[in-house]
């Protein structure tokens, strides 16, 4: 068989009392290995193709890190330390890129996410939320949610409190990685899965959700919903929002593209091209009428503002004595035409 490799992920996770998986942590997670790196791993753990999740003792552990020396020392080292966990060990081996079929295989394509390997919309994750386990993550890790009970009781009985931070299929992204370059002011508020560009920061109201995020730098201190992407340059106002795939969006991506400006409390169903302003309060939906405004000001036509998806040096605004949303460019009156009679 062929020893090429989609990605790769070696790393430590939790069970719960079944022997089941909760979740992963993938120390560096590969993208397109190399040949080299892919036929030891193949020849060394027996793979025969596909996408698996393949459980690893000790031995089998420092087995793959001798084999690593020779191609990859870095991955080698991390086998080695991996080796002396008392935790479950896992090494998955994906083939190709194919709807994650186990939490494993899940966790490391979220992880290739926030460690920048993949963009959002890149990689395939349908499936993923019948795949992941609904979890409690505490103070003492990841724990099932029919065990939780027995473990505060356990805790308490030794004089402690076990601290339950979420319920939520998704753990905090900064639990797994932190990437270069960001500042996160509650790390609470953004998923593993999560793609933050060098120079982004997300300020304690700011949310960022798997799959979703910012080319950075940027300045989010609204909601990045599921599928939603910020170009760079471009801020999120405290309230704003973005309609994601998952809550309105359907198929339709919303983005932002670079330099746009979405006021407090405004938001955006529609992608937005360059240098875009969304004024505070308005949220702009797909549905909604927009008056087109010429040089002067005077309104030339009326527009749903889906046909406007994608146009750059836009500003969105509503009139404070009619209520009507407006749009206005800052190019010249030629440039204004030209976009104008585009949607004749």
């Amino acid at each position: 068989m062929t020893t090429s490799l989609f990605s790769v992920g070696i790393g430590v996770g939790t069970h719960n009392s079944k022997g089941e998986w909760l979740e992963v942590f993938y120390p560096s997670p590969l993208i397109s290995p190399s040949a080299e790196v892919s036929k030891v791993l193949v020849d060394t753990l027996a793979f025969s193709g596909g996408n698996h999740a393949i459980g690893l003792d000790a031995a089998r552990m420092i087995a793959l890190s001798e084999a690593l020396k020779s191609v990859d020392a870095e991955l080698a080292q991390t086998c080695a330390t991996l080796s002396s966990s008392t935790q479950p060990l896992v090494a998955t081996l994906l083939s190709n890129d194919e709807a994650p079929a186990s939490v494993p295989e899940v966790y490391l394509k979220l992880h290739l996410l926030s460690h920048r390997l993949v963009k959002p919309h890149t990689i395939k994750l349908d499936g993923m939320f019948g795949v992941l386990p609904n979890v409690a993550w505490t103070n003492q890790g990841a724990i099932a949610i029919d065990e939780l009970t027995e473990r505060q009781l356990e805790a308490r009985l030794q004089g402690g409190v076990l601290e339950v931070m979420s319920v939520d299929k998704f753990p905090k992204m900064a639990n797994y990685v932190v990437p270069g370059g960001v500042r996160v002011a509650h790390t609470a508020r953004v998923r593993l899965g999560a793609y933050l560009g060098e120079g982004t920061t997300i300020m304690h109201e700011g949310f960022v959700n798997f799959n979703a995020g910012t080319e950075g730098p940027g300045m989010v201190e609204g909601r990045i919903s599921a599928g939603v992407m910020l170009g760079a340059g471009s801020d999120l106002g405290g309230g704003a929002s973005t309609m994601g795939t998952l809550s309105g969006g359907n198929n339709v991506i919303i983005s932002l593209g670079k330099e746009c400006l979405v006021g407090a409390n405004a938001g955006v169903g529609i992608p937005l091209g360059d240098r875009c302003t969304v004024e505070a309060g308005l949220y702009i939906t797909a549905g909604s009428i927009v008056a087109m405004l010429d040089d002067k000001g005077a309104a030339v036509k009326n527009v749903k503002a889906r046909e406007l998806a994608g146009q750059s040096d836009l500003l969105f605004r509503r009139n404070s004595k009619t209520g009507a949303i407006e749009a206005l460019t800052n190019k010249s009156a030629i440039e204004l035409n030209e976009a104008l009679h585009a949607h004749n």
